[in-house]
């Protein structure tokens, strides 16, 4: 995916497609990046498979990303190296979250969205020429069985 400029990111699909998480907004004077870090649940209520066929609760989903930035805030290369970045947002957005904010329940899928300033000179040039186009989460869990006997 080559880079976008802001105008065509914002006018982007409104809701990911299955096991894509595009980065959906950058602004390069400030070298900031927004997107999905992850989505739980689809708008139509379809829990979401990824791509090592794991599904997460968004109660989970909600918890790690509060335990993730109250413990670490920084963003990471690849699950590689750390220290390119720096959370500037967060929120997980739930059923009850929308209603709060009168967000209609059709509007949003169940998911953290996040925001980056990135600081690693090699990393933002990566990020405007396109190689890196989505964010991907790592963490540890235990895996249980699906309702329907899948993982």
């Amino acid at each position: 995916m080559a880079a976008k400029t802001y105008n065509q990111l914002t006018k982007a699909r409104a809701q990911p497609q299955k096991n894509t998480l595009t980065v959906m907004k950058s602004d390069d004077d400030k070298r900031l990046v927004f997107g999905w870090a992850n989505v739980a649940v689809r708008v139509d209520g379809e829990q979401i498979v990824d791509w090592q066929q794991d599904a997460i609760d968004t109660e989970e989903l909600e918890n790690a990303a509060y335990e993730y930035v109250a413990e670490f805030g920084t963003a990471g290369e690849m699950h590689r190296r750390g220290g390119i970045g720096q959370v500037i947002e967060s929120i997980v957005f739930t059923k009850e979250k929308a209603n709060a904010l009168g967000i209609p329940q059709d509007a949003l899928p169940q998911g953290w969205w996040i925001g980056f300033k990135i600081t690693d000179d090699e990393v933002w040039e990566k990020i405007k020429n396109g190689e890196y186009t989505m964010f991907s989460i790592e963490g540890r869990a235990i895996r249980e069985p699906m309702e329907g006997g899948e993982k």
